[in-house]
């Protein structure tokens, strides 16, 4: 094919880019070797001989298209677009025998579809070469020899050549994408702002914990190595096109070839991702072999719970860039704040001196990770408009921890007690202010040896004073139980008085962090209705786990202390175990099953409130929905059609329930059995089923279950705080009979 390059050694281009990339994509053309470089919105403009738009093809980390442009002329209506198109010398660029194709951006008077106008533009074409020869090229709309890229916009037409042919994202490493991928050259852009290429070159670390297809693992690699981005692509715009010069474009892929083969020789850094999914991580092999890749990028499918610096080898300093669900892409927004939580508590635990960088379509969420950004940019996947947060990993840069509530009482605050001081109470709130400060004192050491920060103090010690308290780490609830009938209205009033004010002196804390709730029996769906709207959730510990409480809106506050001991056994017994949990609550057994190293667990109950807190319980310890599942079902329905199998299973009833979505009613007492019998249907042979309940007056029927080996584990189950009242709850581990 004849050259151009002698005969016009310079040309005007046109390169197209998402919108925020403008200015990166100047800066690279620059250094490719452009000249008169001019950014606009969505793309820049620049001058250069052949081989200038040859290598912005092969080299652009970040542009979608370089175009050519062959002509700008005046456009008011489609029949100057139609003139205006045929006037272009078309047999110099397009073979009679070749195809061509229409690309039509920008808007006409009177034009309503693109496809009329790409229609009109392509008459122009073909009419050009009837006159001309007698006949005309056909159109290929996938594999064009030329693609033309035809642009009107205030008032002017622009047609132009596509030298690249397909988008130049489109690296051809990809060999499929996963969920919602993020584009090659967005990934580019995001680790060029991140100065991943100036970590490199400090021998720095790259790491994704949520790397997903490992879009930007790819990309980091290939930048760190100086591999040429087009260098997997097998079809190019220009190919077709008749002023093609195939010796300068082999001598260009000489040149880059020679560069990635050097790279193979250098020491590289470490370069890894993880994701949850095993589907993703299977998407993110292929592509990394596709890549040229493999064995210098590696991927393991790991929970963002298990995310921490590598050890196997001295690692001063590196990058830690994600892109996480945001809401608008996967998952519940709810529960994706608790995942972001998790992501800053992370990077401030394990990555202290290093940079990291969140790309997310909801720059709120980023405000939850407890670090302050130095650095925002405004970019855009696909439509979403979206934010590049960098940030420096040093203690500067940390703020308050968002995991607590914005009322929450700091740590380090004592005697707040109000105005009041113990002799100022009346004679009753005296007398249980002191009974508050003697339980706190025979607990003290008990609760620092155990590392306990939620707990029981009082529970109806004094019948006259009939209250449960439970303290959550600087929140005290306080639920009412409901007076006897021999107790008249004004007496109850009058020491539930005396409760609320001797709680904020025997405490030290102040009384906005006191809550009262009446208590009766339970009854159908009465455990869910609110109390309150302050949808204030905060963070207290248990064990491993970070686990959501709110003492507000509801009658239980999502964390039932009783059952501390259950849930601290199952944390014992749950590794390399499949795991049950049924009326799973807030899923808090759940979590610490998931954080034991449970397989995976899979959490049942029917309502859609206590599922959703369950949801952000686990994305707040670092835990996907991939192996750890919540389930809206009927306990009573769902467990008879499960077809898995589980080796440890938590069975927790209400005592009872008629809510409307049940096709029929539940009490414990009538239906433990069929329930016993139906979760031992689905417990392996060696497993253990852990059955428990909060009805007082409950009697196990042992006849009844006689196939099973059946411990009676109540006593061990109830922890110090709580043997004031001993039938709290039952609770049994329950095994197949081996004989």
């Amino acid at each position: 094919m004849s050259s151009l390059k002698s005969s016009v050694p310079t040309q005007s281009y046109f390169a197209s880019c998402p919108k925020g990339l403008e200015t990166l994509l100047l800066e690279e053309l620059k250094t490719l070797g452009a000249d008169n470089a001019k950014e606009t919105v969505a793309g820049v403009y620049f001058d250069g001989p052949l081989e200038m738009a040859y290598r912005s093809c092969l080299w652009s980390r970040l542009a979608n298209r370089i175009l050519m442009p062959l002509a700008t002329v005046t456009c008011r209506n489609v029949d100057e677009l139609y003139s205006g198109v045929k006037s272009i010398e078309w047999d110099r660029h397009l073979s009679l025998d070749g195809t061509f194709a229409i690309d039509f951006s920008g808007s006409l008077p009177g034009l309503k579809h693109d496809n009329f106008a790409a229609l009109k533009a392509k008459d122009a074409i073909a009419d050009y070469f009837t006159a001309l020869m007698g006949r005309r090229p056909n159109v290929d709309r996938v594999t064009p020899s030329v693609r033309i890229n035809i642009r009107v916009s205030k008032g002017q037409l622009v047609t132009s050549i596509d030298m690249s042919g397909d988008s130049l994202h489109r690296r051809g490493y990809r060999q499929s994408g996963g969920a919602a991928p993020l584009k090659e050259n967005l990934a580019a852009a995001i680790l060029l702002r991140a100065d991943w290429p100036g970590m490199a070159a400090k021998g720095g670390v790259l790491l994704d914990p949520m790397c997903g297809s490992g879009t930007l693992l790819i990309e980091g690699a290939l930048m760190m190595a100086d591999i040429a981005p087009g260098l997997l692509r097998t079809h190019w715009g220009f190919s077709g096109w008749l002023g093609h010069d195939e010796i300068l474009w082999q001598s260009l892929l000489e040149e880059a070839t020679a560069r990635r083969d050097a790279a193979s020789q250098r020491q590289w850094p470490e370069i890894r991702g993880y994701d949850a999914s095993p589907q993703s991580i299977d998407i993110a092999d292929e592509n990394i072999d596709a890549a040229g890749l493999t064995g210098r990028v590696r991927v393991i499918r790991k929970e963002l719970a298990r995310f921490a610096k590598p050890t196997h080898a001295v690692i001063d300093q590196g990058l830690v860039v994600t892109n996480p669900p945001y809401g608008e892409r996967l998952g519940d927004e709810a529960s994706l704040i608790h995942l972001y939580r998790n992501l800053g508590q992370t990077l401030r635990r394990e990555f202290e001196g290093w940079s990291a960088a969140v790309f997310t379509g909801n720059p709120d969420l980023g405000k939850q990770m407890g670090l302050r950004s130095n650095r925002q940019y405004q970019l855009f996947n696909g439509a979403i408009a979206s934010k590049l947060l960098t940030f420096k990993v040093e203690p500067e840069f940390f703020v308050n921890d968002p995991s607590r509530s914005a009322e929450a009482p700091a740590a380090d605050e004592a005697s707040r007690g109000g105005s009041l001081t113990m002799e100022m109470l009346p004679a009753g709130a005296q007398m249980f202010a002191n009974r508050l400060r003697k339980n706190r004192k025979q607990l003290q050491k008990w609760l620092k040896k155990n590392e306990i920060s939620c707990f029981r103090l009082y529970d109806a010690d004094m019948p006259e004073y009939a209250v449960a308290v439970d303290y959550y780490e600087g929140w005290v609830h306080v639920a009412e139980y409901a007076a006897p009938s021999t107790v008249k209205l004004e007496a109850a009033e009058q020491r539930l008085q005396e409760v609320m004010a001797a709680i904020p002196v025997a405490l030290d804390i102040d009384p906005k962090f006191v809550v009262l709730k009446q208590r009766s029996r339970q009854k159908g769906t009465s455990q869910y209705r609110k109390h309150d709207d302050s949808n204030e959730f905060f963070e207290v510990r248990e064990g491993q786990a970070k686990l959501l409480v709110n003492v507000k809106d509801y009658i239980d506050t999502g964390l039932f202390l009783d059952h501390r001991p259950v849930r601290l056994h199952i944390a014992e017994k749950a590794k390399g175990n499949r795991f049950l949990n049924l009326f799973c609550y807030t899923a808090t057994a759940s979590v610490q099953a998931a954080l034991a190293g449970a397989t995976f667990t899979d959490s049942v109950d029917l309502s859609a409130t206590y599922l959703e807190w369950a949801n952000k319980n686990l994305a707040l310890n670092g835990f996907s929905d991939t192996a750890h599942r919540t389930i809206r079902a009927d306990v009573l329905e769902w467990i008879k059609t499960c077809d898995n199998l589980y080796d440890l299973i938590l069975l927790d009833p209400p005592t009872f329930s008629n809510s409307k979505k049940m096709t029929d009613t539940l009490d414990v007492q009538r239906d433990h059995v069929q329930l016993i019998k139906d979760s031992m249907n689905v417990l392996s042979r060696d497993g253990l089923l852990i059955f428990s309940n909060n009805q007082r007056k409950f009697e196990l029927d042992g006849d009844a279950l006689t196939m099973f080996d059946i411990e009676n584990k109540t006593d061990w189950s109830i922890d110090k705080d709580f043997q004031r009242s001993r039938k709290i709850h039952h609770c049994y581990f329950i095994r197949h009979n081996k004989k």
